[in-house]
């Protein structure tokens, strides 16, 4: 929720942005001429670029296929291959819907919210004081902030953009219906702290990896992935309580789903053991819709010491 995938530096510092204005400008013209187009061309573009990343030796598909030959072992090849296929091409539109979501008037976007399950027992329990929201990358995360930022105060973490010209631009996409964004880091883990003190809601991306050095590995579909402890944290010191939001792309927009975490875990005073509950709610949600999912995204890359890297070249084949 507000950021995305950014890349990092090699040992996982802070992403540096550089001052690149003729890049802007012209990524902002092209987002603005591609909003002229209705949703569904938008889509249709996608998921030509989708079969696109699927039928050469992309770095979407390498990573993607590595993923779910980590995280699926009991599909055979066939039926991963056809997972792939199928996320690649929803990959491909959620990076077609951007210049709809970011360029759009606040109204019309949010008129793309068809339907909505979950949010009475979302809004009853901000009723009763501040809740922590997780986003993790499925479906329509954009759409996700955007909705969410119309209906309650919400202050979400964001990480700068590689192009300092941009940030403008993203900023005033992202807050337009409602959300504030602040940098990720200590002032920002504040912020989310007084938040939710105030009453309000303070959404995280929980399944970005937090970099090297941060975090802790834990299990996340079976194999350990870098894994951020704000989100226990954040519940330890606060109390509030958790609901996890997706945007599932359907025809003509997106239907929103609210749900509060279960496990009993999240709450039980162990660092390692609250942050594998956390990804343990995670799973279950992605399965709901696991072509949805952003396999693309390379979740594994950071590894404790002593393993290999699993997206080497070579190392994410199989047959089939």
């Amino acid at each position: 929720m507000g950021g995305g995938v950014q890349r990092r530096p090699a040992r996982g510092g802070p992403v540096r942005s550089n001052s690149r204005p003729v890049t802007a400008a012209l990524s902002r013209a092209a987002l603005r001429a591609l909003a002229l187009l209705p949703l569904e061309v938008l889509r249709a573009f996608g998921r030509l670029g989708g079969r696109v990343l699927e039928s050469f030796d992309t770095r979407e598909r390498q990573a993607t296929r590595t993923n779910l030959k980590l995280c699926w072992p009991e599909r055979d090849a066939a039926a991963r291959r056809e997972l792939e296929r199928a996320s690649l091409l929803e990959t491909g539109q959620t990076i077609s819907e951007f210049p709809a979501l970011w360029c759009w008037p606040a109204r019309r976007v949010l008129a793309l919210a068809r339907e909505v399950r979950g949010e009475e027992q979302f809004l009853a329990a901000r009723a009763k004081g501040g809740v922590l929201l997780l986003t993790p990358h499925l479906g329509a995360w954009e759409f996700s902030g955007l909705y969410v930022g119309s209906r309650v105060p919400l202050t979400a973490l964001y990480k700068p953009p590689p192009i300092a010209e941009m940030e403008p631009f993203y900023m005033v996409a992202r807050q337009r219906t409602g959300a504030r964004l602040v940098p990720a880091g200590a002032s920002g883990v504040r912020a989310l702290h007084r938040a939710l003190r105030e009453g309000e809601v303070a959404g995280v991306l929980p399944d970005q990896d937090p970099g090297r050095g941060a975090g802790l590995f834990v299990p996340y579909f079976g194999p350990v992935a870098n894994t951020t402890t704000l989100v226990v944290k954040l519940l330890e010191k606060t109390g509030a309580p958790l609901f996890l939001c997706w945007s599932e792309r359907i025809e003509g927009g997106f239907r929103v789903h609210f749900s509060e975490a279960t496990e009993a875990d999240l709450r039980c005073g162990d660092v390692a053991r609250a942050t594998t509950a956390m990804n343990r709610e995670l799973e279950r949600l992605v399965r709901t819709a696991p072509e949805q999912y952003l396999w693309s995204y390379r979740r594994f890359r950071n590894r404790p010491p002593g393993e290999s890297d699993l997206y080497r070249r070579g190392a994410d084949s199989e047959e089939g």
